[in-house]
């Protein structure tokens, strides 16, 4: 019998790892992950990547050739991401090969700013890693729906991040369509180019659970119907005649990706959000701990029509206790903007203190 993972990938889904780490790749961990087919992506973020440079001791070579250079801590930052994104590029690139493009990427996450600033550093980390399995994550800020675009007509991979709501989703979606539709007016590629939707889940629960009864049967339901719409409007957007347009010169559909699928209420199943979440066409990004539980007893079972028609009415139903789900989404954005942005200072402030160092420290 097929493990879990080998049932999603035949009901269309990949799995994603949500973690970076040079020493799981150093020891070959992630190769292992790859090689028994478990995974067939990575993504990271800049939290994921503080906490595994001042969590390891892998990083300390690379920081002390860094401080005979005398970088600026950002830019030493851009060296030390560079080389992971490289080396598990690298362990995945056969997973890239063999499925002709469609999978085996590795993306990093830009800091939000402006439009132009994310465009500009999207642009100088996708050049300076210099592979085709790599993906640039643009936050979903309305600077971002630009962003998307231009960085797609640049014939550059883009992971959209950060997504709560449907309708802010359908914006990036139409980003989407649009920097591949410039990108072809202008005579360039795109048979080649991926991306994917972040569309954050657990975190949904989370918020709304705390504004509910105690004892409301809306508690743990919000966030899988959140999502399973924004899977309905996939498939609309993805079947209407500008998408086979596009399809017919060769372009790959934006794949819904499930995030922040590890379980935060231990009164929930620790595999929920990924055994609800199986469909054609998507990506789950797991942590670590949530794939190996989903391996040891997640069941799949695909969800359908039934499962879509319930979404819309649990939506419904939490509209009408006073759950407004596009707020959240803004609030939930702010927050994890906020959050990025503090681990990012901290990340910096754990490079220079290397930097400044006599002997590189953690």
């Amino acid at each position: 019998m097929s493990n879990p993972v080998e049932q999603l990938n035949e009901q269309g889904q990949a799995v994603w790892l949500d973690s970076i780490d040079r020493s799981t790749i150093l020891s070959g961990e992630l190769a292992s992950l790859v090689d028994g087919g478990f995974i067939t992506g990575l993504t990271s973020n800049p939290t994921i990547f503080q906490k595994a440079i001042s969590g390891s001791d892998a990083y300390l070579p690379q920081l002390s050739e860094l401080r005979k250079r005398h970088p600026t801590p950002y830019r030493a930052f851009l060296e030390l991401a560079k080389e992971d994104l490289q080396l598990a590029a690298g362990v995945l690139r056969q997973v890239y090969d063999d499925s002709d493009g469609r999978d085996g990427f590795v993306s990093y996450e830009v800091r939000a700013g402006s439009t132009d600033a994310m465009v500009a550093e999207g642009l100088l980390l996708y050049a300076s890693i210099s592979l085709p399995n790599v993906m640039i994550k643009i936050p979903g800020t309305q600077e971002g729906i630009e962003a998307v675009a231009r960085l797609l007509t640049a014939g550059v991979n883009v992971n959209v991040t950060l997504l709560f709501d449907a309708d802010t989703y359908e914006h990036f979606a139409d980003a989407f369509m649009r920097g591949l539709e410039a990108r072809q007016a202008s005579g360039g590629q795109i048979d080649n180019l991926a991306s994917v939707a972040s569309f954050f889940v657990s975190c949904i629960d989370t918020n709304v659970d705390q504004r509910l009864a105690p004892g409301s049967g809306l508690r743990g339901r919000v966030a899988i119907a959140n999502a399973r719409v924004a899977y309905q409007r996939f498939q609309r957007l993805f079947s209407s005649k500008r998408w086979i347009a596009l399809a017919a010169a060769g372009a790959r559909v934006q794949r819904p990706l499930w995030a922040s699928t590890g379980t935060k209420n231990p009164s929930y199943s620790d595999v929920m959000y990924v055994e609800e979440l199986v469909a054609p066409q998507t990506v789950n990004t797991m942590p670590s701990a949530t794939l190996h539980s989903f391996l040891d007893h997640g069941e799949v079972h695909a969800f359908g029509e039934e499962e879509l028609a319930s979404a819309q009415e649990i939506i419904q139903e939490a509209a009408a206790v006073g759950i407004d789900l596009a707020e959240m989404g803004t609030e939930l954005l702010a927050e994890g903007l906020a959050a990025f942005d503090r681990d990012f200072a901290a990340l910096l402030q754990i490079i220079e203190a290397n930097l400044n160092a006599e002997v590189p420290i953690r």
